[in-house]
């Protein structure tokens, strides 16, 4: 008997069925995908204890903050906190939380979270170099109830709030510390806010996609959820690189765009230009008062007159950013004011010169005095163009009759260790901030960036009244008198108020940023 027949027959049926059903499979269709770039690959990237600016593009938006600033009412609005209240004497703020908010591995956001936090990022041990001291004379933390948050000051700190809405001092979840610890917890975050944190790849990639649980979003954002899917940062340390990965197609958004790329991308309809201006300090360079010949302020005079500014601007930044004037952007808490900077003079400076004791030899065309010879050097960082800024100063110096070295820090810690050995005339330095308490931390005589050198103690007593005072118009005087005395001690060089240039695709919609200026709404991008 033949029984091929009936099992070719089944053999028929049975793989006519499996063609049907995997037909009828779900496709698998990828993500919306969005590429930013980043121009700078930190050293670390946890807010809590990382200082980078870059750090918050894409983790503004994995994290929510008690409190957010509203650039459009110069207020600050509820966050993870539906209302808070600050005491007479400004010593006690008591925040009341929403109580419908989860972190995104499912734990609850509450009272004790945030001690949690506060806890992590004062820990000695932790050494955070930004946020431990953007929370200011903190004398407790209590909680009163789940929903209670009772922060008790030693003594006045206008810049609290301001600091609160930072996301340096953004929620991540307890159970996540915990888990990874300080070393580790940087490649594992977890937050509340409308993007989840994927994965962290240095130098390589950042992986960010929409938090679908999201539902307390704060009225500075457009969107209650997130439109695009997934967000991928990929790195263009290197500024050549920036205009091919736009034209490329690589990437979606990208900042820093060397100005004359930038304008010259923008030409064509594909491709649009957001001139971003950043609060914070300028561009500039701070002179060493410790050190031969910068210890003498006519020296430091000179030098400033010496510096084409407005030919640094046009050169390296085609144009795009004000001529900075003193030790905070003209932009900056409502500052704009007008600084005795000397302007660019090469006679005066040779006269200051020679009238420091600093002259020309009949046949060496560099300065000397008693025998030694003008000789300066000057320490860049390697981003924000500092370098490309510092071979025009040099050159102008050179102009002068110096002999000018130059060295390029290729990041903070290289720039912190040139720094610390104390041997530099001049050293390039800005951080960024909607708050001007950031001068303290530079220009304090036990300020930890103090690397000037310069004390004083009216400037001392200033800057703490600057902190303590929440008057808005008191603050602004007392920091007018600041910027007057930073000015007439030329403790700084001044060049450029800091505009990031950011290009995106035509594709991109809502783009639009903090008023940090860095850190964009992710949350209300769209793409076309």
């Amino acid at each position: 008997m033949n029984n091929s027949t009936p099992s070719r027959a089944v053999f028929i049926v049975i793989l006519l069925i499996i063609v049907v059903l995997s037909g009828c499979q779900p496709t698998s269709v990828e993500p919306e995908t969005l590429v930013y770039g980043l121009t700078l690959s930190p050293s670390g990237i946890d807010p809590h204890l990382n200082a980078s600016a870059e750090l918050g593009i894409p983790l503004s938006s994995v994290y929510d903050t008690l409190v957010f600033y509203n650039q459009e009412t110069d207020e600050f609005v509820p966050g993870l906190a539906e209302s808070w209240t600050v005491s007479d004497d400004g010593l006690t703020y008591t925040f009341h939380l929403r109580d419908d908010v989860r972190f995104h591995d499912g734990t609850t956001f509450d009272a004790e979270a945030v001690r949690a936090n506060f806890e992590y990022t004062l820990d000695p041990d932790h050494h955070s170099q930004k946020a431990a001291s953007m929370l200011g004379p903190i004398e407790s933390i209590e909680v009163p109830d789940r929903l209670t948050v009772v922060i008790q000051l030693e003594e006045p700190f206008a810049p609290l709030l301001n600091s609160l809405a930072q996301v340096y001092l953004g929620m991540a979840s307890p159970a996540a510390l915990e888990e990874w610890g300080s070393d580790e917890y940087q490649f594992h975050q977890v937050g509340t806010g409308p993007y989840t944190f994927i994965e962290y790849v240095p130098n390589g990639q950042l992986i960010l996609e929409k938090n679908p649980d999201y539902a307390w979003a704060p009225e500075i954002y457009q969107r209650e959820t997130a439109k695009v899917e997934r967000i991928e940062f990929r790195f263009y340390e290197d500024p050549a690189t920036r205009s091919i990965a736009l034209s490329s197609g690589a990437v979606d958004i990208l900042g820093e765009v060397p100005a004359h790329d930038a304008i010259r991308l923008t030409k064509n309809r594909e491709f649009s230009l957001y001139p971003i201006p950043i609060p914070g300090q300028p561009l500039h360079f701070f002179f060493n008062t410790k050190k031969s010949p910068t210890d003498d302020i006519h020296v430091r005079q000179a030098l400033i007159a010496a510096v084409d500014r407005e030919k640094i601007i046009e050169t390296v930044f085609g144009g795009q950013s004000p001529l900075a004037q003193g030790p905070l952007s003209t932009h900056h808490f409502n500052l704009n004011m007008v600084e005795n900077t000397l302007e660019f003079d090469p006679d005066t400076a040779a006269q200051l010169l020679d009238e420091a004791g600093w002259r020309r030899g009949s046949a060496d065309r560099i300065r000397s005095k008693d025998g030694a010879r003008l000789e300066l050097r000057i320490i860049a960082p390697k981003w924000g163009s500092n370098s490309e800024t510092a071979q025009l100063i040099k050159a102008d110096w050179e102009a002068l009759g110096a002999k000018v070295h130059l060295d390029i820090a290729p990041g903070f810690g290289q720039l912190k260790e040139m720094q610390s050995e104390g041997d530099y005339h001049a050293i390039g330095l800005n951080f960024f901030g909607t708050d001007p308490d950031l001068l303290r931390a530079f220009y304090s005589s036990d300020g930890f960036y103090n690397w000037h050198g310069f004390m004083d103690d009216d400037l001392d007593r200033l800057l703490l009244e600057g902190a303590q005072i929440s008057d808005i118009d008191s603050r602004h005087a007392i920091y007018a008198q600041i910027s007057k005395l930073i000015q007439e001690n030329a403790l700084i060089l001044p060049i450029r108020d800091y505009v990031n240039l950011v290009v995106a695709n035509e594709a991109v919609e809502g783009l639009h940023y903090a008023a940090e200026g860095w850190f964009p709404h992710l949350i209300d991008l769209a793409l076309r």
